[in-house]
């Protein structure tokens, strides 16, 4: 009778119940392991259960700021209702895995209870970068990628006189502007000579920097956190920067980048670089072991892209993948071009394709920004072909679909310039630049470009048909 209902099924209605289904056990709630775990249930009858030390529920990272912002409350940052688990017969538990067994399938939380898997995904996130700082393990000191996080600022911010955050990244002004939304003077350490200009080409860079300063932000560029001290009870008071300036503070953000969270697999027998090294199915060295989000290391990403992207919608498109691969349907991760998006305060910011932060031999550079400032449009082309390689915008939007059609066939620009209004968000409601764009395109590059393309969703539909 046993041996009977290991493979029993039973049917009612129009669904299917295996009696002793495969258990896929998911670590993670964010997006990753969340997409991963909606599309097994789409795809099979697997046993599912999602594991998370941060939070009851899934929520939307990137809106965090919002909540302190006093614009959205936490419920607001669901994505789902809380009767969606049960309903999709998705098990959720709250416990932190202290150990991973590959050899016999199991986890162990840190109360002590071993849960079994047949099918494992790691889709644990990342954890901000610290360098050793002495007092970077203070009270008041840390980062902003968890909910946990969140509620130390929000603990910390009650009548205090100076907030300083370490890191010139996206995190790092998000967190600027969060104190700064409550009127806490804010300081923001930044070791670059330009915010972010890693990534930013000089221009943009500029322009950011104005941004920060014109909404009243202490901005210190080129400025290294030395250390932090304390009152000797653990509270904050002020810190020292490495030209031995002390800037006195009740908080410090450290936001200079985070790195894979994967501290707690060792001695798992999967192998780690970086990141949980995958292969183009996401899966690690160890058989029904997925690696999915930030966590997630390509051994050999695809062209123009990085081995690890720590980014949502990378985050998303893997978790689908990685669905894929464990219910029997194999596919490879195919995340396409390079393509983000963020705020800096006021300045909305896009990114298409490749943009190189500094002069490239191998591309030439073509940029316009408002005679009044905080907007600009470069495109990057190949010097040798002129095929647009990459779109920055700043302040303006352009529609993902037509750059990226643009990228892939590899449209020379002489080609993208008569037809830039294709790429217009939305010309009923948004100012119109394309004519000053090609004026100042012709005369960078003699050229006697005329804009040709009528306005409006039928043109852009018509171009997107297109083969």
């Amino acid at each position: 009778m046993g041996q009977l209902l290991t493979s029993f099924t039973r049917t009612e209605g129009s669904t299917c119940f295996n009696l002793n289904p495969m258990h896929t056990v998911i670590i993670g709630n964010g997006i990753a392991g969340v997409t991963c775990a909606r599309f097994v249930r789409k795809l099979s009858d697997h046993r599912i259960t999602v594991i998370s030390a941060e939070s009851d529920h899934f929520f939307s990272r990137t809106a965090l700021m919002y909540v302190y912002m006093g614009h959205m409350r936490y419920e607001d940052i669901k994505p789902y209702e809380d009767w969606f688990w049960e309903k999709n017969r998705i098990d959720l538990k709250r416990a932190y895995i202290e150990e991973v067994n590959t050899a016999g399938k199991t986890l162990r939380t840190a109360a002590g209870e071993t849960i079994a898997y047949d099918k494992l995904v790691l889709a644990v996130g990342s954890v901000p970068n610290k360098f050793g700082w002495p007092g970077q393990d203070l009270g008041n000191v840390g980062g902003m990628v968890s909910i946990q996080d969140l509620e130390r600022m929000e603990a910390a911010s009650e009548n205090l006189n100076r907030a300083v955050v370490v890191g010139g990244g996206l995190i790092g002004i998000e967190m600027a502007e969060m104190f700064h939304s409550r009127h806490i003077p804010v300081t923001l350490l930044v070791r670059e000579k330009s915010y972010w200009n890693g990534v930013l080409p000089p221009e943009e860079s500029a322009m950011i920097n104005q941004e920060i300063l014109r909404n009243g932000i202490d901005l210190r560029l080129g400025s290294e956190l030395d250390r932090i001290e304390d009152d000797g009870t653990g509270k904050v008071t002020h810190l020292f920067t490495k030209d031995g300036e002390r800037i006195d503070c009740g908080f410090v953000g450290l936001t200079a980048g985070v790195r894979p969270n994967i501290k707690f697999l060792e001695g798992a027998g999967i192998e780690t670089e970086k990141g949980i090294l995958v292969d183009e199915n996401l899966q690690t060295s160890v058989k029904d072991v997925y690696a999915i989000g930030d966590c997630a290391q390509l051994r050999n990403p695809p062209a123009g892209r990085r081995p690890i992207e720590a980014v949502w919608y990378v985050g998303r498109m893997q978790g689908e993948t990685a669905a894929y691969n464990i219910c029997g349907k194999p596919v490879g991760y195919q995340p396409g071009i390079w393509f983000n998006s963020a705020k800096f305060i006021d300045v909305e910011y896009q990114v298409y394709g490749d943009i190189k932060a500094k002069r490239s031999d191998e591309y030439d550079t073509f940029y316009w920004e408002h005679p009044e400032g905080y907007k600009a449009v470069r495109i990057d082309y190949d010097r040798a072909s002129r095929a647009v390689r990459g779109f920055n915008l700043m302040g303006i939007r352009y529609r993902h679909e037509v750059c990226d059609k643009w990228l892939r066939e590899e449209t020379p620009i002489d080609q993208v310039m008569p037809h830039l209004g294709l790429a217009n968000f939305d010309p009923e409601f948004y100012d119109e630049y394309e004519p000053a764009i090609i004026a100042a395109f012709n005369a960078q590059t003699g050229g006697n470009v005329q804009l040709k393309t009528r306005r409006g969703l039928g043109a852009v539909l018509k171009f997107l048909r297109r083969a």
